[in-house]
Formats: structure tokens, C-alpha cells, sequence
């Protein structure tokens, strides 16, 4: 009667063992990898809350019906949700478990004496053997010793020398930098996530839109838009002002292309103001925070009176560009009116204004030649009460009606220094003049220092890797005869001339009758 037989269950123990196993995998690492790669295609896809505010308020306003969905699918905050964190972490893991053990056994290899010399050197890749040579058994070891201790790019042999059935054997293994600058790029990858990471938790980014003659604080409440970390402390920013005293824009002439902006503003810190500029692809560093310029454009200076002759409205207003001659949009809105309704102008600043036959207007040239301000008047509710953020460059006009001359829309067309009269008895508009703005955006990320130096590591390490062979050689020396012979890991075609060469410097005239053989197995790992 046979016996049936009884397997044993892992266990939670083995269960952990197990999992523990395929997490370290480098298979499971690179599929990581890539999972990581693909969960980051949403957030370039969806405009995600924190990086792009107005975006993200466009798509709530667009799609109301997918907003409950992607809100629980954390698709608004993708780089923030527990899925993305999820993966980062596991990747994170996955990468150290495999890293710890590659680098015990890379230190006791350090540490081992090289491989003894295989018995028949005929089996060897590379073979180089000559018979009936007078050769000094003593000189030419102490010759082939030297040359493989001979300082290299690829690194220098760890040599040892025995004795072998009367022969004299001296062999020697290069290489171990292949492995190194392997295990080189994998601990950078570590640093790079864990320096991304902390940046991430640490940084912060400011923008600002700043009217030539104004200034602004480094502080939050001073930015038109702030993100920071889950880790910023407020304290950490530096402590200085910024005014912009100039905006210089050349342009060229024959098609209106720009070709530099400088912005020339004064950085006030301690009580002690400097000049500074600002370029595009030249930031202004303060203290690890960079300031880019991203962008220019002209704010139309105005003054509004409402009907009862008080002035409701009075400053420089952002017009943004529309195309490269500078054809700029904007909004002007005006709620603190004494009396009457609300009332908001839209329209366009020409720099260099012309009007077609048609009676449309244009901008010809990027530069104040000729400006001028294109305008239509709407009046009534405004929204601004209600409590729900606006975009500041555009007029909600579903509460509101259009000032019409006629049958069409009044357009006033006003001048620097001109006043005149808006319709329907709402007031008067004058047109001041016109001053620059510029764009600023304030990055700090304490982590850029460490991804530079970590990925730098990697690319070093990944060319060590790629570049450096994993070479054993060894040469046989008796008193009438000289036989080397070489074994590389990866695919080596210097191993030859190397074989070729220690067999020369063990004995000069051993080469010349030479006979190099290529068997067919030439993995060092199967021989």
C-alpha cells in the first residue's frame, strides 16, 4: 500500500521570503519602472490642481461630468496620489534590495585571490603557444608580472603567481571596474529618486506679473500663484524686494522677430538695494532661488470717472500678447462705481496701430510707434460679488449687456492722452500711457545639486559598464616553452592582442610562432 505524499505550505514566513524575492528582482525593477513612466502620462494629459490653477478650473468649467470620476481617481493631483506614491515607493525598494546583495558579493570578489589557471589551455578562447624557445623561466615571470600590473584605463590585473606541474604560472584578472560602475549606476538611480523626492516635499515655485515701477515682496501672499512642498516651512525664503525699473525688447526690423529681453530690476535686501538684470535663459540666482523671466507685454495706464465724476478706476493693466507684433488683449473692469451699473471694457493695445480698408484693426510692429487702445463697453453685473475667482483677463459677460451704436458694438479707439466719453452716460476714459510688465517665475528646489551629481554618477557609471572588459589572462613558463591564454565574460575583440601581448612581454620572440585558436564557447561562465 503506497503512501500519499504530504507537501508542506510555505508558511507566512516563506510567503514573505517569496515576495520579498520577486520584489528584488531586476525583472520586477524594470517593470517598476515602466509603470512608473506610464502613471505619469495623465498628469501631462490632465491639468493637475497645483501646477496649473487656471487650467484646471478650465476643465472643471468644460467637463463638469468627469470631475467626480478623476476626482477619485486622484487624476488632478497625479504625482501626489497614493497610486503614483505606490509605484515611486516600490520602485524605490525593489531598487535597493537588488543593489545591497550585488554589492557584498562585488566587495568579497574584491577581496578573493583571481582564479586559478585552468590545466589545458587549448580550451581557452584565445590560445597562443610556441615550443622549442630558450627562455629564463625566473626573468619572464617576473616580465609577465609587470605587464599585467602595468596601470590601465580599464584598471590595472590582480596577478598571482603558482606553480603548476614544474610550470611556472602567472595569471591575472582585470575588470572589476565593469561591475562597479554597474552597481555605480544603480545606487545613482537611487539617489535621483531620493533626490526628486525630497525636492519635491522642499521646493517651491512663485508667479508674479510685475508692471514696470512696481514692486513685490518674497513672500506667499505677494505671488499671483504659489505652490510649495508638503515639508516647506514659509521661514526658508529668502527676505529681499524686487522692483522693476525697465524693460528692454529689441525686435527686428525686417520681419519683427525678437532677438533679447533684458529686465532690468533692484533687489533691496537688508535696507541695501542692487541692480540686477534678468534674461531669458539666464535667471537671477538669490540665495538657491532662481528667477526666470517668462514672459513681457505691455499694461495700458488708465483712468476711469463714473457718472457722478469720480474717478472709479485709475492704474496700469496687463495686456496680454496675442502674436509676435504684440497684439495684446485685455480687460479692464470697473465694480466701485458710486453710482449706476458696473461696466467693463474689453479689447485690444496695438503698439503700432493700422486700420485696414475694411475698417479692422491691427498691429503692425511689436514696438510703441503708434499705440493705440481698441475698445468695446459692457455693463452690469459684474460677478465679482459672488464670491466664484475670475480669470482677471477676461470678462464674464453672462450677466451683462453690450454698449451698441445701433445695430453694432460702440468701439472707442483712443490714444495716449486722449479722453473720452463711454456710452450710456456711464463716465469717461482716459488713456494715460503705456508701461512694460514682465512675467517672473520663482523656483527654489534644494534638490537640483544632488539630481545633477547622481545623474552625472550614472552616466559614469552606465560608460564604465558599457566600456570597460572583464578579462582573465594567464601565461605557462618553462625553461623551452611560453603558452598564454585569455577568457573574457562579454564579446572582447582586445582580448587576442592583449593574450598576444602578455606572451610577448613574457618572452619577446615567444609570438613568432604563435597559432591563436577561437573555439566556438568563448562565455567565461561555461568554461
Amino acid at each position: 500500500m503506497s503512501e500519499s505524499t504530504v507537501v508542506a505550505g510555505l508558511g507566512w514566513r516563506g510567503w514573505l521570503r517569496f515576495i520579498w524575492r520577486q520584489l528584488t528582482s531586476m525583472r520586477v525593477a524594470l517593470m517598476l519602472l515602466m509603470l512608473l513612466a506610464v502613471a505619469a502620462i495623465p498628469g501631462s494629459i490632465i491639468p493637475q490642481r497645483m501646477a496649473n490653477p487656471t487650467g484646471y478650473q478650465r476643465y472643471l468649467q468644460d467637463h463638469p461630468d468627469r470631475v467626480d470620476l478623476l476626482n477619485r481617481l486622484q487624476l488632478f493631483d497625479v504625482y501626489t496620489s497614493v497610486w503614483f506614491s505606490a509605484i515611486y515607493l516600490l520602485l524605490f525598494i525593489s531598487l535597493i534590495g537588488c543593489i545591497i546583495p550585488r554589492i557584498r558579493v562585488h566587495a568579497r570578489a574584491l577581496r578573493q585571490a583571481p582564479p586559478r589557471a585552468p590545466r589545458n589551455f587549448e580550451r581557452m578562447p584565445v590560445h597562443v603557444a610556441s615550443a622549442g624557445v630558450s627562455v629564463d623561466v625566473d626573468e619572464a615571470s617576473a616580465r609577465a608580472l609587470r605587464f599585467l600590473r602595468r596601470p590601465r584605463l580599464t584598471g590595472r590585473f590582480r596577478t598571482a603567481i603558482s606553480n603548476q606541474e614544474g610550470a611556472i604560472v602567472v595569471g591575472g584578472e582585470s575588470g572589476y571596474l565593469r561591475e562597479t560602475g554597474n552597481l555605480l549606476f544603480h545606487v545613482a538611480l537611487v539617489g535621483i529618486l531620493i533626490s526628486v523626492a525630497l525636492g519635491q516635499l522642499f521646493h517651491y515655485r512663485g508667479q508674479v506679473i510685475l508692471v514696470q515701477g512696481k514692486g513685490f515682496a518674497n513672500a506667499q501672499v505677494d505671488y499671483d500663484t504659489f505652490e510649495s512642498g508638503a515639508w516647506f516651512d514659509p521661514a526658508s525664503m529668502s527676505s529681499f524686494n524686487m522692483t522693476l525699473d525697465d524693460f528692454d525688447a529689441q525686435f527686428r526690423t525686417s520681419d519683427a522677430q525678437a532677438q533679447d529681453f533684458t529686465a532690468h530690476v533692484t533687489i533691496t535686501r537688508d535696507g541695501a538695494p542692487a541692480q540686477k538684470q534678468i534674461k531669458v535663459n539666464h535667471p537671477l540666482n538669490i540665495d538657491g532661488a532662481k528667477i526666470y523671466l517668462q514672459g513681457n507685454g505691455y499694461a495700458p495706464e488708465v483712468s476711469v470717472t463714473d457718472a457722478d465724476g469720480n474717478v472709479a478706476f485709475a492704474g496700469a493693466i496687463p495686456f496680454i500678447s496675442r502674436d509676435s507684433v504684440y497684439t495684446s488683449q485685455g480687460t479692464i473692469k470697473v465694480p466701485d462705481v458710486t453710482s449706476g451699473e458696473q461696466f467693463g471694457l474689453v479689447g485690444y493695445l496695438l503698439p503700432t496701430a493700422d486700420q485696414t480698408e475694411s475698417g479692422a484693426w491691427r498691429s503692425l510692429f511689436p514696438e510703441l510707434l503708434d499705440p493705440a487702445l481698441v475698445l468695446t463697453v459692457w455693463r452690469g453685473d459684474l460677478g465679482l460679488d459672488d464670491g466664484i475667482p475670475q480669470n482677471v483677463y477676461q470678462l464674464d459677460t453672462a450677466s451683462m449687456t453690450q454698449s451698441l451704436d445701433g445695430a453694432n458694438p460702440v468701439t472707442l479707439v483712443v490714444r495716449p492722452g486722449q479722453t473720452v466719453d463711454l456710452p450710456d452716460g456711464l463716465g469717461q476714459f482716459t488713456f494715460e500711457g503705456v508701461k512694460r510688465f514682465v512675467a517672473l517665475d520663482l523656483r527654489h528646489d534644494p534638490s537640483l545639486t544632488y539630481v545633477l551629481v547622481s545623474a552625472l554618477a550614472a552616466v559614469a557609471g552606465l560608460g564604465l559598464s558599457l566600456f570597460i572588459p572583464r578579462r582573465r589572462m594567464w601565461v605557462r613558463i618553462t625553461a623551452d616553452s611560453i603558452e598564454a591564454a585569455g577568457i573574457s565574460r562579454t564579446d572582447d575583440g582586445g582580448l587576442e592582442r592583449a593574450v598576444r601581448s602578455l606572451a610577448e612581454a613574457a618572452a619577446p620572440l615567444a609570438p613568432d610562432s604563435a597559432d591563436p585558436k577561437q573555439p566556438k564557447n568563448s562565455n567565461l561562465e561555461g568554461q
